[in-house]
């Protein structure tokens, strides 16, 4: 039987939309909430403590928070081609460039590419679920781009 669990997780981030039209090209914050979705057979060893799980939350817990929210909370992204880079980087310590503007569709993309890599063998990534506002977000589905489909 394949099950899906999701996990969300809550950060701040800061960044800027270099080359935008809008007030986004200027330096502003946001309350992200990230939801990730894995799925995979219940495991059915009755001796593994894992019995009856398709996944610990807390590995996935683990993968998430090592490879995004640990590095990005209270950090600020910004495209590595941005004129604004070296500035930024002499005001704040946790300014990353990043190869690609931090729009909310560039960096849902990104989390899953890294997610995906770090998932255990019998578990499949089914969605990636990033809030940039209350409002607003962006997803990535494995559906819609199966080169990450294991």
């Amino acid at each position: 039987m394949i099950i899906r669990i999701t996990k969300e997780f809550c950060f701040e981030m800061a960044h800027l939309l270099s080359n935008y039209d809008g007030l986004c090209r200027n330096l502003h914050g946001h309350s992200y909430k990230l939801m990730v979705t894995v799925k995979g057979d219940i495991l059915q060893d009755e001796t593994s403590p894992k019995h009856g799980m398709v996944m610990d939350f807390s590995v996935l817990k683990g993968i998430v928070k090592s490879e995004i929210v640990d590095k990005l909370d209270h950090a600020t992204l910004v495209y590595d081609k941005a004129p604004q880079v070296e500035a930024l980087k002499t005001v704040a310590e946790r300014v990353y460039a990043v190869p690609y503007e931090p729009t909310c569709e560039n960096m849902v993309g990104r989390f899953a590419a890294l997610i995906s890599e770090k998932l255990p063998k019998n578990i499949t990534l089914v969605g990636v679920r990033l809030y940039e506002t209350a409002t607003s977000y962006a997803e990535w589905l494995a559906e819609d781009n199966n080169t990450l489909d294991r």
